[in-house]
């Protein structure tokens, strides 16, 4: 399927424009699960000052959505109408540390952060090194594993809001919660600030050997995956609990629970967003069922259903 090509309509709007605007971009090259149909426009803005123009100028009837690697998605099989905005990592990727902080644009993968803090003998961002996506992403969804979470470590994040805005956010005014912020959805995180505090190098190594080898011995990691599916319910843990209810291996279509990690979704290859989301809601039923506990997703899921 294809959407109507406003491209031409947006680059008139825009003289000044200096990023890529492309139609109808596939969004499943653009997830880890490889599925999903198109953007109707994928842009990828040059630079904050860039991004600010195009979203000033933007028609405000048109949906906005922001990715990253795409490691925490299922794009839905119909597409995502309106704009798709990527920060590519040539502009928005770089990492920096001084004293205590490190510096990181939105782009900038999460283990880049931890290498970046280890480097400088920063420790508390060991936890980034197995979270499998960007800046971006942490800051939207309060990204957190083995122990830590963004908002341990957060100082400031900028943003650019639907009208063009540039907004900068203390770590109060993200209104952190378990796997989520309370910024406006409509923002788009560029940047951000992170706060250690200096520890022996080879205690944060040895920290991050730790959360690699879990990584590595506990994760589908080499598969088509979203990771984390749903939300741990408080005192409890989301893969128990997809596991007594027998979903261990589970199959719909070509999507499947893993067999490693019950809380990981798989695409055994040819599996469609369809597939996954329902394999998904399949799971919920069934520990709603099993234990009276119901799941909430982790994962995101946009776009049309067909």
């Amino acid at each position: 399927m294809t959407f109507p090509d406003i491209t031409p309509d947006l680059k008139a709007a825009m003289p000044e424009l200096r990023g890529r605007l492309l139609a109808n971009q596939s969004m499943a090259e653009l997830t880890w699960f490889r599925v999903g149909g198109p953007a109707q426009v994928l842009f990828t803005p040059a630079d904050e000052d860039d991004l600010a123009y195009f979203l000033k100028r933007l028609p405000q009837e048109l949906p906005v959505y922001v990715v990253g690697v795409g490691s925490n998605l299922i794009v839905r099989d119909g597409g995502m109408p309106g704009v798709v905005i990527r920060l590519a990592p040539r502009a928005f990727g770089e990492t920096s540390a001084a004293g205590e902080v490190v510096s990181a644009g939105a782009a900038a993968l999460d283990k880049r952060v931890a290498e970046t803090a280890a480097a400088a003998g920063i420790g508390g961002m060991e936890f980034f090194f197995g979270i499998p996506g960007t800046v971006g992403g942490a800051l939207r969804m309060n990204a957190g594993a083995n122990g830590g979470e963004t908002k341990d470590v957060l100082v400031e994040a900028t943003g650019i809001g639907r009208d063009g805005t540039k907004h900068v956010f203390g770590n109060a005014d993200m209104k952190f919660v378990y796997r989520n912020s309370g910024v406006d959805p409509s923002v788009v995180f560029t940047s951000a600030r992170f706060r250690g505090s200096i520890t022996d190098p080879d205690a944060i190594r040895a920290r991050m050997n730790e959360v690699q080898t879990h990584r590595e011995t506990a994760q589908p990691i080499r598969e088509k995956t979203g990771g984390s599916t749903f939300k741990n319910p408080p005192g409890n843990s989301a893969w128990k609990l997809i596991d007594a209810a027998g979903c261990r291996g589970l199959k719909v279509g070509g999507a499947q629970v893993s067999e490693l990690h019950c809380n990981f979704l798989i695409n055994t290859g040819n599996a469609t967003g369809h597939d996954i989301e329902t394999l998904g809601e399949t799971v919920r039923e069934r520990v709603k069922q099993t234990s009276g506990i119901e799941l909430h997703w982790e994962i995101k899921r946009i776009g049309n259903s067909s």
